[in-house]
């Protein structure tokens, strides 16, 4: 199984290397065929092989910023998804590298044809692509070890991925170290829940021994850990976390493509926020816009500004809830500009004005915040950092996602982010917004996210 294994990235690196190998000699004839021959003085055979090596570079990033390359990892929709997004960035910003070459905007509808191209072979490449790996590497059977803490939700997430996972069986820590150690040498890989620590530890020690692969349920500790640095004073290892939010630097630097980005956004924004603004007023005529006290790093109050989604004074009775799923609060254009977060594009005012990030953590009501910190006293380590427009858990997440999970999430943005991050989060925003499941709401009847 072993020498198999190894065999993985070899067979994703064959599925990449044929799609952008066709990318590219379709790209050639569009280029050669259509845009070279208009240029002043036209490249001789290496200025042409720069462009189309710029081109597949270019759609390379792109798709793998999505995972667009990671066939049998995805889910078949994301795959396709990954590699529509790779296409229409790179033609978009080939069609402008190509006006620059040529020194006038060119006809773009050949471009416009090998996107088309691109989009339906993308397709049928990540469809075949697919049944290829999953038929070489079918799921994975785990032994699932739990402890006492209610295992069910995770485990329904598990089963939700039968394309990667085959929960073959379970296993209490209650039965001994030992039991485990027999039972884990049956199965290919193992996932540990939620137990105590000492036992983990020993588990996880005993899989890497014997060469079984582990998946892990994190807990806080172990993210705090994730982002720390290795510190060489002497010759005992010491792993240092600074447990103080983001470096000045890293502060500037955020704050700076906080605005350069939000200024860029607001160009094509503007006029969407008018009709939404509109469509709204027509809709029932009451307010356009809702503002409510959100916290945000440090635990500073500021009033976020929304575009209103649900029927005025929603919340009279004075109890704060979450939307649920066929929430009658929710006005019919509230369901529209919920389902693609177009309510929350005045919040982009919030960002220039300095109370917020584009990339944080998710600006969280007081009177929730203290719902969740009886539960989940580590639930203000968030406010280390400003609160994001979007951000790590709303990308990885669900709207429904518990709080601690989403605590998880954010925990591990901030313990390693970057601009580079920032950027991947910023582009993988807009596959939420073409995610059903990335916007649904919590059970009906349930208040608080726990």
């Amino acid at each position: 199984m072993n020498e198999k294994e190894q065999y993985r990235r070899v067979l994703r690196f064959a599925f990449c290397f044929v799609l952008l190998s066709i990318y590219a000699f379709m790209f050639k004839y569009v280029w050669y065929t259509y845009y070279r021959p208009n240029m002043e003085v036209a490249f001789y055979r290496k200025g042409n092989w720069v462009v189309i090596g710029f081109y597949v570079l270019w759609l390379y990033a792109i798709v793998k910023v999505y995972g667009g390359w990671k066939a049998g990892y995805l889910r078949l929709f994301n795959l396709i998804f990954a590699h529509i997004m790779g296409v229409f960035v790179t033609n978009v910003m080939i069609y402008f590298t190509i006006a620059l070459l040529t020194k006038h905007f060119e006809n773009s509808v050949p471009l416009i044809v090998l996107s088309v191209c691109q989009i339906l072979l993308s397709s049928v490449w990540s469809k075949v692509c697919t049944l290829i790996y999953l038929n070489a590497y079918p799921p994975r059977k785990v032994l699932m070890i739990i402890g006492e803490k209610n295992t069910s939700g995770l485990i329904g997430k598990i089963n939700s991925r039968a394309d990667r996972f085959d929960i073959a069986g379970e296993i209490n820590i209650n039965v001994g170290l030992e039991a485990i150690q027999k039972e884990i040498k049956k199965y290919q890989g193992i996932i540990i829940g939620d137990i105590k620590a000492e036992m983990r530890n020993d588990i996880v020690k005993y899989a890497y021994d014997i060469g079984v692969r582990s998946y892990i349920v994190p807990k806080i500790s172990d993210l705090i850990l994730r982002g720390a640095e290795n510190q060489h004073m002497f010759d005992t290892p010491l792993l240092m976390s600074r447990n103080a939010g983001f470096t000045v630097e890293r502060l500037y630097s955020k704050r700076i493509m906080d605005v350069i980005i939000t200024i860029i956004l607001l160009i094509p924004g503007l006029p969407i926020m008018a009709i939404v603004a509109l469509c709204i007023k027509l809709d029932d005529g009451g307010s356009i816009f809702y503002t409510q006290e959100r916290l945000t790093v440090g635990g500073r109050k500021f009033n976020i500004m929304k575009f209103r989604s649900m029927r005025e004074n929603a919340e009279n009775d004075g109890v704060a809830r979450l939307a649920t799923e066929d929430d009658d609060r929710i006005t019919r254009v509230g369901r529209i500009i919920r389902a693609y977060r177009l309510d929350e594009l005045p919040q982009l005012f919030n960002v220039l004005k300095g109370d917020m990030s584009l990339v944080g953590p998710r600006p969280e009501r007081p009177s929730i915040s203290d719902e969740y910190e009886k539960i989940i006293p580590e639930f203000r380590y968030r406010l280390k950092v400003k609160a994001g427009l979007t951000g790590y858990a709303q990308v990885y997440g669900k709207y429904n996602t518990t709080a601690y999970d989403k605590l998880k999430l954010d925990i591990m943005y901030i313990q390693n982010c970057t601009l580079v991050l920032d950027l991947e989060i910023l582009m993988k925003t807009v596959l939420v917004l073409f995610t059903k499941e990335a916007t649904e709401g919590v059970e009906k009847g349930q208040e608080i996210a726990l």
